[in-house]
């Protein structure tokens, strides 16, 4: 703007106090000029930024909020059975089931087998009992010809209709929104009566799971900094040209599919297998106790360390790249010894690339998948591989959206833990 593009005058209905106003070429005050200006630039960048707002919503902040919603609603029962739901929301749980609750059960299992859904309701309610799911398919066959007193003519179709856990089971299952899930993926029961019990020993499997994937994942993430920490230093420290050899090497993993790596490893890890006859060729072992490296806990660990180690290499350099050399050169004319610039001046200033390293592989390492179902066998499994199985075979969809929503939860208290201890302001990716 030029000088002669705007000019002075007072600006009408304000107090005269003998000053006056900027203003535009177009008789506008300048500093509303300028407002509308800033608007107009904010409304451009929310434009141009929209795409990838709508991307992320669609495909991460969406879905999470599913997951979490699904963790804890499931109107299977509800929808399918609509007479009897309401009541069994009602009934308290404690009392005997009452001849107006079979009368809608009844009513129930004729409309649930006319409209081919009784399977689905049985499957629900035998997520909560097992056994029922034969109870509510027979009972649904013989439903149609039951006659009043309804009550009686279940019993006398099943017996476990007899059984007040069964009911107790089915006003569980008829709730929507409910914490059962979320119980069970701690090894806890949701009961009838609102309360939480423990599951017995033999079935408490998901807390193991959890704490067993979070050692996994801290061994993996210091196993990764002990190998990429000198490879970081000496990509950081060499001449140029060797320095982009090494990059490329640490690079070439990711030139190749996870599953071919994944596969490369069994071929590896196998009792007869490359490292078993390197083992044997240089006298570790003898050829009749080859060491078992491969559909264990061993195998998972070696497997996910090498696929994840790029993860922990590459922050560490870039931030080793940015420390100027000048800094250890003075401490060493200061008098301090190799291994004392080290510790106190250099890898101080490495802290916030293993920092960032460290995150990346801890966090990637909680949620693996493939690796451990194909390296890991039954020893090797991590939470989410029950994950998997629950929404691929099983098709317990709710429990493994509760189970997912805890390790989300896990993931987020770390994330916590870590800016309270180190500060994520201190973390750098380069």
């Amino acid at each position: 703007m030029t000088e002669a593009s705007y000019h002075t005058a007072p600006i009408p209905g304000a107090p005269t106090d003998g000053q006056s106003a900027l203003l535009a070429s177009d008789g506008t005050p300048l500093k509303t000029k300028l407002r509308e200006s800033m608007r107009v630039s904010r409304m451009r960048a929310f434009g141009l930024v929209l795409p990838l707002l709508l991307f992320i919503l669609a495909s991460f902040i969406i879905p999470i909020i599913m997951l979490l919603w699904t963790g804890v609603y499931n109107a299977t029962y509800a929808v399918n059975m609509p007479a009897s739901a309401p009541i069994m929301q009602a009934w308290d749980g404690e009392s005997q089931p009452t001849e107006a609750m079979a009368e809608a059960m009844v009513l129930d299992l004729v409309e649930a087998r006319k409209a081919k859904t009784i399977g689905k309701v049985a499957s629900r309610v035998n997520r909560e009992l097992s056994g029922t799911r034969s109870l509510f398919t027979k009972s649904a066959r013989r439903a149609a010809k039951m006659e009043a007193p309804f009550l009686a003519a279940l019993e006398k179709a099943d017996k476990d209709w007899a059984d007040i856990e069964t009911w107790r089971a089915i006003k569980i299952a008829a709730t929507s929104l409910t914490p059962a899930y979320y119980a069970a993926a701690v090894d806890a029961k949701y009961t009838a009566t609102g309360d939480f019990e423990m599951q017995g020993e033999e079935r408490q499997i998901h807390v193991k799971l959890f704490w067993k994937t979070i050692w996994v994942s801290g061994v993996v993430m210091l196993a990764c900094l002990f190998l990429g920490y000198p490879v970081a230093y000496l990509m950081s420290h060499l001449p140029a040209k060797t320095s982009n050899l090494l990059m490329i090497l640490v690079l070439l993993p990711f030139w190749t599919s996870l599953l071919v790596r994944t596969t490369a490893w069994i071929a590896m890890l196998q009792s007869q297998g490359v490292l078993n006859d390197i083992f044997v060729w240089i006298g570790i072992t003898s050829d009749e106790q080859r060491f078992s490296l491969i559909y264990n806990l061993t195998g998972t660990l070696i497997a996910m360390t090498h696929i994840l180690l790029p993860f922990m290499i590459l922050p560490i350099y870039s931030v080793m790249r940015a420390i100027p050399p000048s800094h250890v050169r003075a401490a060493k004319s200061l008098g301090a010894t190799n291994w004392t610039s080290f510790w106190r001046v250099y890898f101080p200033a490495t802290i916030p690339g293993i920092g960032a390293g460290g995150l990346l592989v801890f966090i990637l390492s909680i949620g693996y998948y493939i690796t451990p179902a194909l390296v890991g066998g039954q020893d090797g499994q991590l939470i989410s591989n029950f994950i998997a199985y629950h929404m691929q075979k099983s098709l317990n969809w709710s429990l493994a959206a509760a189970l997912g929503g805890i390790l989300l939860a896990i993931v987020l208290i770390l994330y916590w833990l870590y800016d309270r201890v180190v500060g994520i302001d201190n973390m750098k990716l380069g």
